[in-house]
């Protein structure tokens, strides 16, 4: 869960268009370079050098700007936060649904659309999470699950500059789901860039806890999150229920830290809480 996992856009965008546009040339450039790299290290990681640098651009990004506004946030009143990660929540309900429908689940796509209903009646444009209390479960989906679904393989491992770990795959499906995002068209500029910033800061508010975490338990902090996106992103795909296989990063020497399950944290809504979904370790 490295710490610029949490945003999927740049604030400082001024439209959809020029978001994909940006997303383009980095991606355009890592696929020409992975068709040159040499072998060697996690066989999934052929661009790590420059994933690196990346990582250590991000890193130093939220060290000095995105956590301490994090951490001011993260002093408003909880009831405050909590409805603000619903909102942003019960927005993203309906691409959740949609994805659902597209990867052959239909009760789980008309719970996601049966949730946004509920929510932005009764729950007030979503800053109240009633669906849950009802019974009707939330799910994440996006995308690059729905992909991988249709057998689209990961792709290499990338780091994107300012929105941190993916793969050449999720990469890809990233400009369908800024495409989908309803944020992303509100006609005014300043209230559509102010959303997006007030979604970022509340998602980095939400991981203060278990990124500090993460670092102590790390002795490379880069594979540790490589290692982490990579289950998470397969236990997303297998809902749950990844299949077991090895991990490179598990041969090179990441068991030093304690003897723990693997684990992917998500967010709830409620802020600053985090869940833990346990993931087989691999063998």
């Amino acid at each position: 869960m490295q710490a610029t996992a949490y945003s999927t856009m740049n604030p400082m965008h001024s439209s959809p268009f020029a978001s994909r546009r940006s997303l383009l040339a980095p991606l355009a450039l890592s696929l020409g370079l992975a068709a040159c790299a040499s072998p060697g290290g996690h066989p999934q990681d052929p661009l790590e050098p420059m994933n690196r640098a990346t990582f250590r651009f991000n890193d130093t990004v939220d060290t000095y700007a995105l956590r301490p506004v994090a951490q001011v946030y993260a002093e408003a009143p909880l009831p405050v936060r909590t409805g603000v990660s619903n909102f942003f929540g019960n927005i993203k309900d309906a691409w959740t649904g949609v994805n659902n429908l597209l990867q052959g689940k239909p009760l789980d796509g008309v719970s996601d659309f049966g949730r946004v209903l509920v929510n932005s009646t009764i729950g007030m444009l979503g800053v109240f999470d009633v669906a849950t209390d009802m019974g009707l479960e939330k799910h994440e989906e996006d995308l690059g699950q729905t992909l991988a679904v249709w057998g689209v393989g990961d792709g290499p491992y990338l780091v994107l500059p300012f929105l941190g770990p993916s793969t050449v795959r999720d990469s890809v499906a990233l400009i369908g789901d800024m495409q989908a995002d309803p944020v992303g068209h509100v006609d005014d500029i300043p209230t559509r860039n102010s959303l997006r910033g007030l979604r970022i800061v509340n998602a980095r508010a939400n991981l203060l806890g278990a990124d500090e975490a993460a670092n102590q338990a790390a002795l490379d902090k880069y594979e540790y999150f490589r290692s982490f996106y990579l289950q998470y992103r397969r236990s997303q795909v297998y809902d749950g229920q990844p299949p077991r296989i090895k991990d490179p990063d598990d041969e090179a020497g990441l068991d030093d830290a304690p003897e723990t399950p693997s684990a992917a944290l998500t967010l709830d809504a409620q802020p600053q809480t985090v869940s833990v979904a346990p993931v087989e370790n691999p063998q």
